[in-house]
């Protein structure tokens, strides 16, 4: 009885002195990567509490300071050789990372008398602490990425031990993460699952919401050493309106669900998915608008499609479509792909119409579209200009189209004319041809005039009519 009381004597000035709050210091610090100390421990007991614990770090975890820490000591690990840390809990946690300077080099510790006195435990002493669960009441991050800031901040965090020595498991609820892509807006997080192990963060789980109705689902891993990082999940509840910039959410409506994968393996970040809009209306784009002039019906101004899907890529502010697929049912299919620089983009696509659709069009149906499947008219279809001023080459095609059917058919109108009036007025031949010539060269005439009209709407200038000849 008196051996263990006086054992238990030591223990207790041990764990009271400042050598052993030194030791937790630089067991905490070699848990974040960090350097630093906890503020003078306040006991009762086997429980203690502080005020605060900072610490700075030269690798990742640049920054660390935890306010309103307690936790308990417990004696069950002595005979493993290790202090076994209980019950612990944090008011506010801060981390500041940056990812993107290198690790200072460290310097090799100083020896000698002018050295700094290292605190050891007595040689009888636990030399590790085992952490076995923490609970983080607020959790505040900022991280500085390659790509930019990443913010987080207001959740709420239990970590415990996953079985192998050095790895946590770690469950996350609550709060605020700004990423540093304009695609992504501020998301909430409902809950998030990771672990951690040799320098490795997994996200097994993680459920957020983004926008009005959004919801983004996503798994992944950051490895610490490398700095490379990848994500990938599915976005559902989001609105064109959410995914497209001002101009063309007012064209295009519906609901988007989507496929992602996001990583910087290649040195730079990178995103891919397929993008799927049900109950899509496509309103006011001027390509339709002028299909709805050629055709003379409304049908085009406002569409209501049947099938919208792409697979999307992203790079480098670039964004690439492919496999674009806009259909309403019977009446139009748009199938291609375009790529968007910034404000620049060009597309190149293949459009199918019903039949008919541009039969008042001399020349739209035989010279500039032709059957294929599904049963539609198609052609091709170029789309270049910028966001705000988007240009397609259909127009003018189908311009020069039926320019050249009317080039076809009218000296053929001027033929049979002459016929006519021929078998009409019995006249004798001479005079016959006489009227047949005038009504050529009326013909030739009215084919100048609309050569003229189509050079100005194609951009050009009617040339100056030539001098008129005495008919042969």
């Amino acid at each position: 009885m008196l051996g263990l009381g006086a054992g238990y004597g030591l223990l207790r000035r041990y764990l009271h002195s400042d050598a052993f709050r030194m030791f937790l210091s630089a067991e905490a610090g070699k848990a974040a990567g960090v350097t630093g100390e906890f503020a003078p421990f306040n006991w009762k007991g086997l429980a203690v509490d502080t005020e605060s614990f900072e610490a700075r770090g030269a690798g990742p975890v640049t920054g660390l300071r935890a306010d309103g820490l307690h936790t308990e000591i417990g004696l069950g690990g002595l005979r493993r050789g290790v202090w076994e840390i209980l019950g612990s809990n944090v008011r506010r946690l801060e981390v500041s990372m940056d990812t993107v300077k290198q690790p200072e080099e460290t310097p090799p510790p100083r020896t000698g008398p002018g050295a700094a006195p290292k605190a050891k435990p007595a040689g009888w002493l636990p030399k590790q602490a085992e952490l076995q669960g923490i609970d983080v009441r607020e959790l505040v991050v900022k991280a500085v990425l390659t790509e930019g800031l990443v913010t987080a901040s207001g959740m709420s965090v239990h970590a415990e031990p996953a079985g192998a020595k050095g790895a946590y498991r770690a469950e996350i609820e609550g709060g605020a993460v700004r990423l540093p892509f304009a695609m992504i807006p501020e998301l909430r997080l409902d809950r998030a699952r990771l672990r951690y192990q040799d320098g490795r963060i997994f996200l097994t789980e993680a459920t957020v919401a983004a926008w009005d109705s959004g919801r983004i689902r996503g798994t992944g891993e950051w490895d610490m050493a490398s700095r490379r990082f990848f994500i990938e999940g599915d976005v559902t509840g989001a609105k064109c309106e959410n995914v497209l910039n001002a101009d063309w959410s007012k064209r295009l409506t519906g609901d988007v669900t989507s496929t992602f994968a996001l990583n910087n393996r290649p040195g730079f970040p990178q995103a891919s998915g397929k993008l799927t809009i049900q109950n899509g209306v496509l309103t006011a784009l001027p390509m339709l608008d002028a299909l709805a002039a050629y055709a003379d019906t409304r049908r085009f101004r406002v569409l209501t499609l049947n099938e919208a899907h792409t697979d999307w890529n992203w790079k480098s502010g670039e964004l690439v479509l492919t496999n674009l697929v806009l259909g309403s049912e019977g009446l139009v299919r748009i199938e291609g792909g375009i790529t968007i620089r910034g404000r620049q983009m060009d597309g190149a696509f293949r459009l199918g119409l019903a039949p008919g659709t541009l039969a008042t069009i001399p020349g739209a149906e035989t010279d500039v579209f032709a059957p294929g499947e599904r049963g539609l008219m198609w052609t091709t279809l170029r789309i270049t200009g910028t966001l705000d001023d988007p240009k397609e080459d259909l127009t003018n095609r189908l311009i020069a189209a039926a320019g050249l059917r009317m080039f076809e058919q009218l000296p053929e109108t001027g033929e049979q004319a002459l016929k006519f009036t021929r078998s009409l007025l019995g006249e004798p031949s001479s005079k016959t041809i006489e009227k047949g010539g005038k009504i050529i060269e009326e013909t030739r005439k009215t084919v100048r005039d609309i050569s003229g009209i189509l050079d100005g709407l194609l951009g050009g200038k009617p040339e100056a009519p030539a001098k008129e000849d005495e008919p042969q």
